[in-house]
This record gives C-alpha cells, sequence and structure tokens, in this order.
C-alpha cells in the first residue's frame, strides 16, 4: 500500500507548484520564458509496443529545452555536487531537455489515454502535439473511450479541451478523487495555488459528470490498478497494467529526471509541492520497480519513456527499453 494523507504542509507547498504547473503552461503558450526553447519534429515522435494483450502507443507531445537543471531537480543540493553526477552520467551541467509523454493503452476492448499533454495552448511553442500523433497513427480523437488523467497539473491537463470542446468527444473520464477535491477547493482561491485552481475549473470541473473518482485499489479497467503516490501533487496517482502475466508500471511524475531524479531520490525536486512525502513515494515506488524487474513508463523519461531501474547504494540507475517488447 501506497497511501499517504495530506499533510498540511502539502497544503502550503501547493501555493508554491501553482506558480509553476498550469500557469507556466499558460504563459508558455504566449511565449516561452526567456532563456528556454522548444524543440519539436514535424511528425510526433511515437513508439507502440505490446504488454500481453495490451497495445501501448507512446506519443511525444513536445519537449522544453530548461535551463540549469540542478535549480529543479536538486534543489538545496550544492551546485558542484549536482554538477558532478551529470558530468558522471555523460550531460551537461547547465541545461537538460524535458519531455512530455502521454500513452494510450488499448486492451482489446477499449481505448484508455493517460494525461493529455499541452493541448492548443502549447502549440504556439511546438507542443500540443498528442492529437497529431494520435491521427498519425490511425487513431481519432472520437475513438478514445477513457481518459486518465495522473495528477491535475497544466501539462496534463491542457490537451483536455480544444478550442471548439472536449478533445475527446466520447470518452469518459478517471480522476483521482484527493486530487480533484484538492484542485476544486475555492479555498485555493486568494493564494498562489489560485492559478492551478482556475485551470482546473475551466478543464476539469465542466467533464466532472461523466467522470469516475479513484483511489488506492480502484480498478480503471481489468488489468488496470490505481496506486497512491502523493507527494508531487495531495493526490498523485501511477497505474498498474497487467496482462498476460506481464505488468508495467505508469509512474506519471514520480520521478521526473531519470538521473537527477532517481539516482538521488532524496533530492528535493522544485515541482514536487509535499517535498518529503514525495521522495518516500519515489523510494516506495522505484523499490518496487526494481524488486519486481518490471518495467516502467515515466511521463518526463527520455522518449519513449520507457525503462527499467537497478537499485544501487544510493537510488536506482536507468535503463531504457531496446527490443525486450517485440521478441
Amino acid at each position: 500500500m501506497m497511501t499517504h494523507g495530506i499533510h498540511r504542509r502539502s497544503l502550503m507547498a501547493g501555493a508554491g507548484i501553482s506558480a509553476l504547473a498550469a500557469p507556466l503552461v499558460l504563459a508558455r503558450a504566449a511565449g516561452a520564458a526567456e532563456g528556454d526553447t522548444m524543440q519539436m519534429a514535424e511528425k510526433p515522435s511515437s513508439d507502440s509496443f505490446t504488454l500481453g494483450d495490451f497495445k501501448l502507443l507512446v506519443i511525444e507531445d513536445g519537449t522544453r529545452m530548461m535551463e540549469n537543471p540542478g535549480e529543479t531537480f536538486g534543489t538545496g543540493q550544492d551546485p558542484e555536487t549536482v554538477a558532478a553526477l551529470l558530468e558522471e552520467n555523460f550531460l551537461p551541467t547547465d541545461k537538460s531537455l524535458n519531455g512530455f509523454n502521454p500513452v494510450l493503452v488499448d486492451t482489446g476492448s477499449e481505448k484508455i489515454l493517460f494525461d493529455t499533454g499541452m493541448g492548443p495552448a502549447g502549440r504556439s511553442w511546438g507542443a500540443g502535439q498528442l492529437r497529431a500523433g494520435l491521427i498519425a497513427n490511425g487513431v481519432q480523437p472520437g475513438d478514445v473511450d477513457v481518459v486518465v488523467i495522473t495528477h491535475m497539473h497544466g501539462d496534463h491537463i491542457m490537451g483536455l479541451m480544444e478550442e471548439d470542446g472536449p478533445a475527446f468527444p466520447n470518452a469518459r473520464y478517471v480522476f483521482g478523487e484527493t486530487e480533484y477535491a484538492f484542485w476544486s477547493d475555492d479555498a485555493r482561491m486568494g493564494t498562489p495555488a489560485e492559478g492551478g485552481h482556475e485551470s482546473v475549473k475551466k478543464l476539469i470541473v465542466p467533464l466532472a459528470d461523466n467522470a469516475t473518482f479513484v483511489k488506492e485499489g480502484s480498478e480503471v479497467a481489468p488489468g488496470i490498478t490505481v496506486m497512491e503516490a502523493f507527494g508531487h501533487t495531495p493526490g498523485h496517482l501511477v497505474f498498474m497494467l497487467e496482462s498476460g502475466g506481464e505488468k508495467l508500471l505508469l509512474t506519471a511524475d514520480t520521478a521526473n529526471h531519470y538521473v537527477l531524479s532517481l539516482q538521488r531520490p532524496d533530492w528535493h525536486v522544485r515541482f514536487d509541492m509535499d517535498k518529503e512525502m514525495a521522495a518516500a513515494s519515489r523510494r516506495k515506488v522505484f523499490d518496487m520497480v526494481a524488486a519486481e524487474k518490471i518495467p516502467f513508463l515515466g511521463y518526463h523519461m527520455p522518449f519513449p519513456a520507457v525503462g527499467f531501474v537497478e537499485k544501487t547504494d544510493e537510488g536506482y540507475v536507468f535503463t531504457p527499453k531496446t527490443y525486450q517488447f517485440r521478441v
């Protein structure tokens, strides 16, 4: 079980994240922030593979070049310590490339989309490519049966709506009940978390009548089970997929950098609302992934965002997938 309560400090931390999540996305829709550049191929990158009887399709919704990665993924650490770890892993110390990777799971009876990317607001700076990526792979927006939101930061929910209404017009929705309760609460008004609250009111609340609200142990569909991994947000969820004797864990934003957040899981991350709880969730989730030797798909892992971890003394080493799912 990975059930955590919402600590008072998570509500206070929410004041910080609100300025970094949905409002950040809205700001970037008008133009990339100084020092950031956007990179996106003309045709969205995609990767498909099977897990038992399930078919998975990962779409790269976009990427963002970030300055000074240690200020995001190693807050409070000595800059030289962060730089040394990046250099040991053959990475630049002054920049990192952050991707956004929604996944469509075709169970054979339903097409279930996990997270929706940046949507129309992101297209001015090269993101918001999920819709085009699905169509390029033969999936029309109306073909999506279920949309699952792992948590309600802007880069996961902005693609819920197009200018003419819901982006996936025939879908029903799955939201975390704790996550929805936090972001939809008018108590966020008048606090630094107000921006995230306003985004949820605009994008999530209108869909609530057609939504199922889930918690630890809930089943999205046969073979897809909810697990709570709170900390990044007050109701952040991960999802275990099981089909044909095979497993894969959708870890969402439990870890957001394949070196800094995995090799040093206890380091604080600027975007985590409750930093200690987020670190504890990272340990629980990736201890399980390592012990069971199962693959995971992380929303911000390097495309195609799937890999394995091996436990070390301090954390975990990431190994990206190659041909495991094709033989």
